[in-house]
């Protein structure tokens, strides 16, 4: 219930009017944003990758409706990719890229638009030896954003996916997208979805990431386990293992805040692990989803209030 009410107040206007004018908010979102300049970003990844962890950062923003705003987060990743680049961070980052934020959601040729805009920031990517993940949004942009991915590897054929394990359709997703060079993030899935399309309770969402996990375990591609439970994350060692994957075939992601003591011992390992670093000042949507995923991090959100009044 709680966390069908969060997701709600991440789509509420009202909501993120009220949250975003609570001065004692912001210090608390620090714990999962990086902050709201390149500059902050920039010197966060210099940090996680000095620390032994990889880095994919997200510009935050999305259900963009207006080109000229869909252009501005272009741009946006450009000079951050420019900046990775010219700081000999890209080796050890990448971005994510939410295809809302760049047109998809427009209401003429949003499609094409998310498309070109895409691959502006692809080939960014490119030139300074990185790569681009494009992040899965609500179930009713699965199939373009699968479209778009197709249209995208063409030219660019390190672009990952992310699938998301409570959608019912995920399992033959993971089968379409396990072939050689296929670099897939797994992760469970943040955004309110009706019974119909996805699973809704906890254990069938566990269990519908193991079976697809196995899958992309077995395949020729590249997983990204995007977990932070420490069950699944056991699963996915132990999977690797006996299907003789080394430790340069697949890794761990989490997100910025959460579980950085295991991230490190993940990296300690001599595994990859890579985390989801945020930043930008369109992070309402995203807080919220992050405070719905877990109950600890609602319990955090409303202590640090407390302790700041």
């Amino acid at each position: 219930m709680l966390r069908t009410a969060l997701l709600a107040a991440a789509r509420s206007p009202l909501a993120r009017q009220t949250v975003e004018r609570t001065p004692l908010a912001k210090p608390v979102v620090r714990r999962f944003v990086a902050g709201s300049s390149l500059a902050e970003a920039v010197d966060v990844t210099a940090s996680l990758i000095a620390d032994g962890r990889k880095v994919t950062l997200d510009h935050l923003g999305e259900d963009t409706t207006d080109a000229a705003q869909a252009a501005l987060t272009v741009d946006a990743y450009e000079r951050l990719l420019a900046e990775l680049g010219g700081t000999g961070l890209s080796s050890g980052a990448e971005v994510s890229v939410k295809l809302s934020a760049v047109g998809q959601s427009l209401p003429k040729d949003g499609e094409k638009i998310a498309l070109d805009n895409a691959r502006l920031i692809c080939e960014a990517a490119a030139a300074v030896g990185t790569t681009v993940t494009l992040d899965m949004e609500d179930h009713t942009t699965t199939d373009s954003t699968l479209g778009i991915l197709a249209d995208l590897r063409v030219d660019f054929p390190s672009t990952g996916a992310v699938l998301q394990a409570y959608l019912r359709r995920t399992e033959q997703d993971c089968r379409d997208l396990s072939g050689a060079g296929s670099r897939v993030r797994l992760c469970k899935g943040a955004y309110k979805e009706p019974e119909t399309v996805a699973y809704q309770d906890k254990s069938e969402v566990d269990r519908s990431y193991v079976r697809c996990l196995k899958i992309l375990m077995a395949g020729d591609g590249y997983p990204m386990v995007a977990s932070h439970d420490p069950r699944l994350v056991a699963i996915a060692a132990d999977l690797a293992e006996s299907l003789g994957r080394t430790p340069d075939t697949y890794e761990h992601q989490m997100l910025y805040g959460v579980r950085p003591d295991a991230q490190r011992e993940i990296a300690a390992a001599g595994k990859t692990l890579r985390v989801y670093v945020p930043y930008g000042d369109q992070w309402y949507g995203y807080f919220m989803r992050r405070l719905a995923e877990r109950p600890a991090n609602v319990a955090f959100f409303l202590r640090s209030l407390a302790t700041k009044s």
